[in-house]
This record gives structure tokens, C-alpha cells and sequence, in this order.
């Protein structure tokens, strides 16, 4: 079994490859059990263990357990932490160890970016981001390979770390600034991507304008939200997997409202990449994309780094 470092896999996850990648893989399908959820107590500390796996007609079969403990922020860590194992489909053979963490975080900015390519304005050129930590400072560069992405507003608790994200986004050749108001923030926004962890309402459906595509990628739990109702009730909703409908905390809590709908979600992401579903249908719509991750994307990251690095 080879072991592939966080530098060697962050290398081979450039988004130029990875979101075509994971357009592919979602329409070609694959074999993707529901996740096992696992809640961790230790020393008065909550966390959450997922365990992914997923295999494919390619001959690829993997896994991702993945670490959630959001208490870390107050120690200066990452709130999430991952492994990925990769073996053959056909004999269970090991093949890889790689960095599961680089594969969680380009995975997730791919997926939304993916999104965004069928739900985003073709004009769309100003994004709203909305959390600053290792998922959310990819999300403009993956925005930027489906979209002429030229001005990002950078919202995160931490205001340094907004400022650490502006200071590289404006290096890399984007216009960035802090902001410290989402409101207005986002009624500017042609895209609004949350990244977060939060348990609490960040972004309010008022404040979306038509036209406005908002990308969900941060909560996967039902405990875990970033918007309110109102941000469901009335707009065009899609899905990465089918799976967001029953973890989705966003979710669950427009459904109980009573003004959204499992049965008014659009489409998901197979659908899409398959041309099952348009997506966006014209300018004045507003688009919302909630995604809570699929194994499916993790392979088919996992696979990316191993073909390119073992020479297959």
C-alpha cells in the first residue's frame, strides 16, 4: 500500500480537473451506502464519526472516516480531520493511504463549484463567502473555474482569519475585502457560499435578490444550519444526494415550517450532471444548493491522486 502526504495530494486536486471529474462520476454513478454516524464522548468533549465508503465499476472501492469536533475552533484546530483508505474493487487489495482531510475539503469546494455550474447566473461575478476555515478558503478558487469569479466578500468569525484568506485571495488575483455585516453583503451577492459549522441562522431568505444563487456546503447534520426558512420557501432547490433530505438540518427545519417540501426539491446532482434537469432556468430565479457530501466525491478524489501519483 502507498502513502500519498497531504502535499502530494493537495497537488493532484486542482479543481481544473477534479469538478469535470466529479461531473463524470455523478453521471456514470457508483455504489453509495448510506453513511454510518457514530456520536464520540470523551472527557465531557462531543464529536461525530462518519464512515464512508463507496466502490465503483472502475475497479475502485474506498473509505473515509471522518473526525467532527467543533469545540476545536477554541483550540486553534480544524474542526474536521480525515483519513481515506483506497483498495481494489476487485480483490480488497489496499492500495492507498491518502490525505483524507485534502480530499474532504477539494472535494466539497468541487462539489459546490459543480453546482454552481449548472445553478449560478452565466454572469455571475461577485461571491459572498461565508466562513473562512480549510473548505470555505477553496470555495473561490473552484467557483472560479465555472464562473468569472472577480470580487469576493469574506465573512468568518475569526477576523483574522478573514483577513488571512482576503490578503491570499487579492494576491491570487481576486478584489476581496472583510466584511463584517452579512446583510448587505448579501443582498450585493450574485453567489453566497456558507462553509461553516454553525448550529445557528447566518444567512435570512429576505435578504436574497433575484437572480441570487445560494450554495450550502458547510452543515451535514441535523443539529447543523445556516439559513432560515425562508431562504427554501418559494425558490429552486437542489440537492447533492438524496441523503441531504433526511441530514440537511436546513432542510429538516423548512420542512417542519410547513412552507417547504421534501417532494419540491428539483433535482440532485446525478440528475443534473446527466441532463435530467436544466437546472437554472433564467436570470430572476434564486437558486439554492444544499449538499451534506457524498462518498461518491471522495472516491472519486481518492482515485484522481492515486492514478496520477502510482502511474496508473
Amino acid at each position: 500500500m502507498q502513502f500519498f502526504d497531504t502535499e502530494q495530494t493537495r497537488a493532484q486536486l486542482n479543481f481544473t480537473s477534479l469538478v469535470p471529474a466529479l461531473r463524470q462520476a455523478f453521471a456514470e454513478g457508483a455504489s453509495v451506502p448510506l453513511r454510518h454516524t457514530h456520536q464520540i464522548e470523551s472527557q465531557g468533549v462531543h464529536g461525530t464519526c462518519l464512515i464512508m465508503p463507496a466502490w465503483n465499476q472502475a475497479g475502485y472501492f474506498g473509505i473515509k472516516t471522518i473526525n467532527i469536533f467543533p469545540a476545536n475552533s477554541r483550540r486553534g484546530l480544524p474542526g474536521l480531520h480525515a483519513t481515506y483508505v483506497l483498495y481494489d474493487g476487485t480483490t480488497g487489495v489496499p492500495l492507498a493511504l491518502v490525505d483524507g482531510d485534502e480530499v474532504t475539503a477539494h472535494r466539497t469546494a468541487g462539489a459546490a463549484a459543480l453546482g454552481a455550474s449548472f445553478l449560478a447566473r452565466k454572469n455571475a461575478g461577485r461571491l459572498l463567502l461565508v466562513g473562512a476555515g480549510r473548505i470555505g478558503k477553496l470555495v473561490p478558487y473552484g467557483m472560479r473555474t465555472v464562473r468569472d469569479i472577480t470580487h469576493v466578500d469574506v465573512w468568518n468569525p475569526n477576523q483574522a482569519r478573514a483577513d488571512a484568506l482576503v490578503a491570499q485571495l487579492n494576491a491570487d488575483g481576486f478584489t476581496a475585502r472583510r466584511v463584517d455585516d452579512l446583510e448587505p453583503a448579501a443582498r450585493q451577492a450574485d453567489i453566497i457560499s456558507c462553509a461553516t459549522l454553525s448550529e445557528a441562522t447566518l444567512i435570512q431568505g429576505r435578504w436574497l435578490q433575484p437572480g441570487t444563487h445560494l450554495d450550502l456546503i458547510g452543515s451535514f447534520a441535523p443539529r447543523m444550519k445556516e439559513t432560515d426558512a425562508d431562504c427554501f420557501a418559494g425558490k429552486e432547490v437542489f440537492v447533492d444526494t438524496d441523503e441531504a433530505a433526511l441530514k440537511s438540518g436546513d432542510l429538516l427545519d423548512a420542512f417542519a415550517s410547513g412552507r417547504f417540501r421534501k417532494e419540491d426539491i428539483r433535482a440532485n446532482l446525478e440528475q443534473l450532471c446527466r441532463g435530467q434537469h436544466p437546472g437554472r432556468r433564467d436570470d430572476e430565479a434564486v437558486t439554492v444548493f444544499k449538499a451534506v457530501g457524498s462518498a461518491l466525491e471522495d472516491l472519486t478524489g481518492a482515485v484522481l491522486v492515486y492514478e496520477a501519483l502510482a502511474g496508473r
